[in-house]
């Protein structure tokens, strides 16, 4: 098991930062691969970005690329989401996710935090 707990979501507006944060419980958090995930009201789950076991291999989705940035410390089990220029479009609930695979969608990743309401305001 390993227990997620994501925070950091709030209300923002547009062109604005915010740092997401996904704490993990237990002593093998760095053996999985962490994936950010985002739902919107009406939409699937979609694919933000993924990050290594050790940090050193990251992919994004094309819609968040050069906006997004994943990091990770391994020290602390916890994986973060920096979010810059944000847009009305990236208004969803995030999760963090793991995986001990490398996947871009949901079915790859066992374990799930709650999730955290991140709004853009026009």
């Amino acid at each position: 098991q390993v227990p997620l707990v994501e925070s950091g979501g709030g209300l923002v507006q547009a062109g604005g930062s915010l740092r997401l944060s996904c704490a993990a419980s237990g002593r093998t958090f760095s053996n999985y691969n962490m994936g950010w995930f985002r739902q919107a009201p009406g939409k699937e789950r979609e694919f933000v970005a993924i990050i290594g076991w050790s940090g050193g291999n990251t992919n994004y989705a094309n819609s968040v690329k050069g906006r997004f940035t994943i990091s990770r410390h391994n020290a602390e089990n916890t994986v973060y989401l920096q979010m810059n220029s944000l847009k009305p479009e990236d208004t969803a609930v995030y999760y963090c996710a793991a995986s001990t695979g490398w996947g871009y969608s949901a079915p790859f990743y066992t374990y799930w935090g709650q999730g955290t309401q991140v709004t853009v305001s026009s």
